[in-house]
């Protein structure tokens, strides 16, 4: 089964923002003092996937114009008014459950798990890679369900979209690439992608006000850009 991996990716983060709920009544400082140090966390995740890139200036270009595109586009407010939507839809006290969808939606979709996990699940059929994501993501939702709320849970959304893609495109063109391509497209998007990550740690330790949201097409632009790069050299 080909979205095996990605199903339990999916299993694991609804688990644990069901269990992230237990601990909602805690203290605010306590809250507080979690997600700053989640922050501190994912910040340093951040780093880490910002150096896996060989080739910065396809980076620093798809970063660049990803945003161009995502402020043209006000991606932000789109996330928050489909977060507003939900809102309407499930009862909930928290205010802030746009934020914890899109939060989680970008740290359990950008990085190489993601990427290379859904590629062996297409191509070899092995899942390993994806189950063990999924017991990080859910150990990550229970911290991110206690502090920003119920709209974790929603990331299982995209998460399944993106990942299952990738699976079942991985599967249909598995002869068609050569491995060294595959090797810089994830080095590249993943380092992409810890921009964004690190930027959402600095969000929550409250360092800066980012709008994360509008530097996705950042992601779009570094897949079409390292295949260009790579059959067209001279570019």
């Amino acid at each position: 089964m080909v979205l095996f991996g990605t199903f339990m990716n999916v299993v694991f983060i609804v688990v644990g923002s069901l269990l992230g709920l237990i601990f909602t009544n805690l203290k605010d400082s306590l809250k507080t003092a979690v997600m700053k140090g989640l922050g501190l966390v994912i910040m340093l995740l951040g780093i880490q996937m910002g150096l896996e890139s060989n080739q910065i200036i396809y980076v620093i270009i798809s970063v660049v114009i990803g945003t161009l595109i995502g402020e043209t586009l006000n991606l932000d407010d789109k996330f928050n008014q489909f977060g507003t939507w939900i809102e309407k839809k499930i009862p909930t006290k928290k205010d802030n459950l746009s934020q914890g969808f899109i939060t989680a939606s970008l740290l359990f979709v950008v990085g190489a798990m993601a990427v290379v996990g859904a590629m062996d699940s297409g191509i070899r059929n092995d899942h390993q890679i994806l189950i063990t994501k999924g017991i990080i993501d859910g150990f990550t939702s229970i911290f991110l369900t206690a502090t920003l709320g119920i709209g974790v849970i929603f990331s299982t959304i995209p998460v399944f979209l993106y990942q299952g893609t990738i699976a079942l495109f991985a599967f249909q063109i598995e002869h068609l690439l050569p491995n060294d391509f595959m090797q810089i497209f994830v080095s590249e998007i993943t380092a992409t992608g810890g921009i964004m990550i690190l930027a959402i740690g600095l969000n929550m330790v409250g360092m800066t006000n980012i709008k994360v949201a509008n530097m996705l097409p950042g992601l779009l632009v570094i897949m079409l850009l390292v295949p260009l790069a790579y059959y067209i050299p001279w570019l």
